[in-house]
């Protein structure tokens, strides 16, 4: 285990899902992929993708922790795409499925991370997600909860039930600016901000 997901922080989400609080989940080595990847779409179900803002830590967090506590926690920040999937046989699906499903999380490709600096505003960050060079959808860091590093915050808030740490190096996605996409065979995925490198997924 090399991070969490943090998933259902946007309204575009929760709407979509019909789930109307965040669930969570956890990234696995084997899951992540750099940008530029390939993956096929067949090796899914029925497999959707959304564009995240992503963290990696510098250091432990404790739980629970304040966004104050959080912002300086946080060393690099950066694009990702996560592919979504589920066991299930269609989309229609509960909380409890969800979180038993590990949060649908299947994939995740990293885009270039970037060190963060405590000041910067994420909620201004303007994101626009591609396919095959046709905008498809578009988000605001502010759409995650109001400002994504609230969904760190909401997850120092729910581990420690679990009994699990947020130890240094560890990465959080958190969460979709926009509703997923269905994730279409010969597709190009790119998704670019207006402060972090772009990332590009190519699904065959």
């Amino acid at each position: 285990m090399i991070g969490h997901k943090v998933g259902l922080t946007s309204v575009a989400m929760q709407e979509q899902m019909q789930i109307h609080e965040p669930d969570s989940g956890v990234v696995l080595a084997s899951m992540v992929a750099p940008s530029g990847s390939l993956l096929r779409a067949a090796d899914l179900m029925i497999p959707r993708i959304e564009t995240e803002i992503a963290f990696r830590r510098g250091r432990d967090l404790p739980e629970p922790a304040d966004l104050h506590t959080v912002r300086a926690a946080v060393a690099e920040v950066f694009l990702a795409f996560e592919v979504l999937d589920t066991v299930f046989t269609s989309w229609d699906i509960t909380l409890v499925d969800s979180i038993a499903d590990n949060a649908a999380c299947a994939r995740v490709i990293r885009g270039t991370p970037v060190a963060f600096h405590p000041a910067w505003d994420l909620r201004a960050v303007q994101i626009t997600a591609t396919a095959d060079g046709a905008v498809a959808a578009t988000g605001q860091g502010r759409d995650i909860l109001g400002d994504p590093l609230k969904a760190l915050v909401w997850l120092t808030h729910r581990l420690p039930a679990q009994d699990i740490a947020l130890r240094a190096e560890g990465t959080v996605l958190a969460g979709s600016v926009h509703a997923s996409l269905p994730l279409t065979p010969g597709t190009d995925f790119c998704a670019t901000s207006t402060r972090l490198p772009g990332v590009r997924l190519r699904v065959l």
